[in-house]
C-alpha cells in the first residue's frame, strides 16, 4: 500500500460559476437595501400627506395614519388653487427643456464636429463656467433682467437657464462619438451642416437628449431661489414657490399641507423618468457622466 493511496482527499473548491452566482445574489441584497432605504423618507412622505397636522405633531415617526383624510390635497386643490402654480411650472419647465435641447445640441455639435476659431477656448470657457456656482452669478443675472423690464414673468423664469453649461458638454461627448465618415458621406452627396444636424445627428442622440431632457426638467421644475426672487406676485409662483409661502403661516407650518404639496410635486418627475429611463441610462453610460 502507497503513501498516495492512504492520503484523504482534497477538498473541491467552489467552482467559478457557483461564486460569481453567490456574489450576485450578495450584490443583490445589497442593492435591495439601499433600494429599502432610498424610498423609505419617500413612503413616510407619502403616508404623512394623509394624516392631520395634529397627528403628525403627536407622532412624527409613525407609518401608518390613524385617521387617513384626503384634506391636505384638498386644500391645494380647492383654496390654494393649485392648477394656476401647476400651469407655471409646465409653461417654465416645458420651455426651458426645449430651450436646452436646441441651443445646447447645436453648440455640442459645433463644437465636436466643426472646425473654426477659438474652439478649444470656447471649449474651456464651458468646462471652467461647469465650476461656477450659480449663486456668484445670481445678483447680477437679477440686475439684467430688472433692467430689460422682465420681472415677473415667464422669460425671467426661462431665458437664464435655455441654455447650459452641462447640457453643452453632455451634447458634445455625445456628439463627439458619431463616426465622422458617416456626416463626411452626407457632406459627398451634398447635404449642408444644417441639414446634417436635422437628419443625422439629432436622430442619433435620442439618449443624450432625452439624459438631458430629463436632467434640465428637474433642475427647472425643482427650481426655487430664482422664482422666489424674480416672481414677485403670486400670479407668477411655481409650485415649489407656492408650497414653501402657503403651507407656513405667521406662527406655525401646516405639515399635513406641506406633505401633500411636496408629493404632487413629485409626480411628475416619476412619470417622467419612467417614461425615458431606458434612454436616460442609455445616455448616462455612452457619455461617460459619473
Amino acid at each position: 500500500m502507497t503513501v498516495d493511496s492512504v492520503r484523504p482527499p482534497l477538498p473541491r473548491r467552489p467552482s467559478r460559476g457557483r461564486a460569481r452566482r453567490d456574489l450576485r445574489g450578495l450584490v443583490y441584497v445589497v442593492l435591495a437595501i439601499a433600494l429599502v432605504v432610498t424610498l423609505l423618507p419617500f413612503a413616510w412622505m407619502a403616508l404623512g400627506a394623509v394624516k392631520t397636522t395634529g397627528e403628525l405633531l403627536r407622532d412624527p415617526a409613525g407609518w401608518l395614519p390613524q385617521h387617513p383624510t384626503w384634506g391636505n390635497f384638498a386644500a391645494w386643490f380647492g383654496a390654494l388653487n393649485i392648477g394656476k402654480f401647476f400651469t407655471n411650472s409646465t409653461v417654465v419647465a416645458v420651455f426651458t427643456v426645449l430651450g436646452n435641447l436646441v441651443f445646447c445640441s447645436m453648440v455640442g455639435y459645433a463644437l465636436a464636429k466643426l472646425e473654426f476659431a477659438g474652439k478649444r477656448v470656447v471649449f474651456g470657457l464651458v468646462l471652467v463656467t461647469l465650476m461656477v456656482p450659480g449663486v456668484v452669478t445670481f445678483v447680477p443675472l437679477f440686475v439684467v433682467v430688472s433692467k430689460l423690464g422682465l420681472v415677473s414673468t415667464y422669460p425671467a423664469l426661462i431665458l437664464p437657464f435655455v441654455a447650459t453649461p452641462l447640457g453643452v458638454f453632455l451634447m458634445r461627448q455625445f456628439i463627439a462619438g458619431i463616426p465622422d465618415s458617416l456626416l463626411e458621406a452626407a457632406r459627398i452627396d451634398g447635404a449642408g451642416d444644417l441639414r446634417i444636424f436635422a437628419r443625422i445627428v439629432l436622430p442619433l442622440c435620442k439618449p443624450a437628449l432625452a439624459t438631458l431632457a430629463i436632467l434640465t426638467f428637474l433642475g427647472s421644475w425643482n427650481n426655487f431661489l430664482w422664482p422666489l426672487v424674480v416672481a414677485q406676485s403670486s400670479d407668477m409662483y411655481t409650485l415649489p414657490v407656492a408650497l414653501s409661502l402657503y403651507s407656513t403661516g405667521q406662527n406655525s407650518t401646516n405639515y399635513g399641507v406641506l406633505l401633500a404639496g411636496a408629493v404632487l410635486i413629485i409626480v411628475p418627475i416619476l412619470l417622467l423618468f419612467v417614461a425615458l429611463q431606458r434612454y436616460f441610462v442609455q445616455g448616462i453610460a455612452v457619455t461617460g457622466i459619473k
